[in-house]
């Protein structure tokens, strides 16, 4: 008979045992969120139809702001709905759960962001237009080539907190290398390169096994001149910027499109402008 409990007892449908968050605790926990993300939470009786109405409750009486078709936002108590300004990078995030943010994104993330920008990018599995909100805009890109599978995509990249999300964002290493693949979207090498002086680390050899992802020739220079540049604060070896000096380009090459003049610099290959040339000492801490 005990046995026959038991049994019955395992056997007992999942629906029966889907445990419900409260809706003011999933406020709490969720300041944006997707209409999926409040189904999956809420659990209400009636489903995806139920949970529209629950939530048509609340925008109603300006608890709940709708920033996009599927997007809502909390409205703090004693805030106003219509004026409320719903965190930019948690819209981007519940808009594309997948998504991977990067480039200047990633730096003001990373707490390494040099100047405030309102253009931000996520790689992610499909692609939609840029949405322009709060005066930013937001550009989801594709992954790229060399990252696409499930695996490699997550290369490089870290989680981190922000009002009780975990964003996935790409680390310092990669942040950097894709940063000289795209300086637009970082606004400019300059900003790249303030930026990145101030990052506490670089994993070198996870540097080297992005470089060898994208096999591009640019890039092995680009970071190997700005490993030289900040040696001592990196503790980077002679070792290693001979090896990448090895894989710089055969001939010079600019880093930005329709780039002109500049500074030739023999080691690398490249030609970089002036003012990052004068940014601080060679191998300064």
């Amino acid at each position: 008979m005990l046995t026959f409990c038991a049994f019955q007892v395992e056997n007992i449908p999942y629906k029966h045992t889907v445990l419900k968050v409260k809706t003011a605790d999933f406020f709490a926990s969720w300041p944006v969120f997707s209409l999926d993300e409040a189904e999956r939470n809420l659990a209400p009786p009636g489903g995806r139809r139920g949970t529209i109405e629950r939530l048509k409750h609340h925008l109603d009486t300006g608890r709940l702001k709708l920033i996009s078709k599927g997007i809502y936002a909390v409205v703090p108590v004693a805030s106003n709905a219509e004026r409320f300004r719903a965190d930019t990078l948690l819209i981007a995030a519940a808009m594309r759960p997948d998504g991977i943010f990067a480039h200047h994104g990633a730096l003001e993330l990373l707490g390494a962001a040099h100047s405030v920008r309102n253009q931000y990018t996520l790689y992610t599995n499909r692609r939609r237009r840029t949405l322009k909100l709060n005066g930013a805009s937001i550009r989801f890109l594709e992954n790229p080539g060399p990252l696409q599978t499930s695996e490699d995509r997550k290369l490089g990249t870290r989680q981190i907190e922000r009002r009780g999300r975990l964003l996935r964002v790409t680390g310092p290493a990669r942040t950097l290398v894709e940063g000289f693949r795209r300086p637009a979207l970082v606004g400019g090498l300059e900003e790249l390169v303030q930026s990145a002086a101030g990052f506490p680390i670089l994993e070198l050899g996870l540097l080297e096994e992005i470089l060898d992802r994208y096999k591009i020739a640019n890039l092995w220079a680009a970071t190997g001149w700005f490993l030289e540049r900040y040696q001592r604060g990196f503790h980077v070896p002679d070792t290693l910027l001979d090896s990448f000096e090895k894989r710089r380009p055969r001939s010079p090459q600019y880093l930005e499109r329709n780039s002109r003049g500049g500074i030739l610099v023999l080691r690398w290959n490249l030609i970089l402008p002036r003012t990052i040339l004068q940014m601080g000492e060679t191998n300064e801490p």
